[in-house]
């Protein structure tokens, strides 16, 4: 579940980037603007990598589990 919210608001944000970058790309960027478009979609891809490999991992699962546990141990 929460890894279905990291990759929606992650690719909410891309979706937004993009939507900017096509309103903006009517009046021509520059070089500069452009650049630095590509460097942010770079970061954003690179950490929505970053929590995939997280959330994938089998010791995420078994520590959630665990903390399932607890909560029903003290509930």
């Amino acid at each position: 579940m929460t890894a279905v919210a990291i990759v929606a608001i992650c690719a909410w944000a891309l979706v937004t980037i993009i939507d900017s970058a096509k309103d903006k790309s009517r009046k021509k960027l520059t070089n500069k603007e452009t650049d630095a478009y590509k460097t942010e979609i770079a970061e954003l891809k690179e950490r929505v990598s970053v929590l995939e490999k997280i959330v994938t991992d089998e010791r995420y699962d078994l520590k959630k589990q665990f903390a399932d546990l607890e909560k029903d141990r003290v509930a």
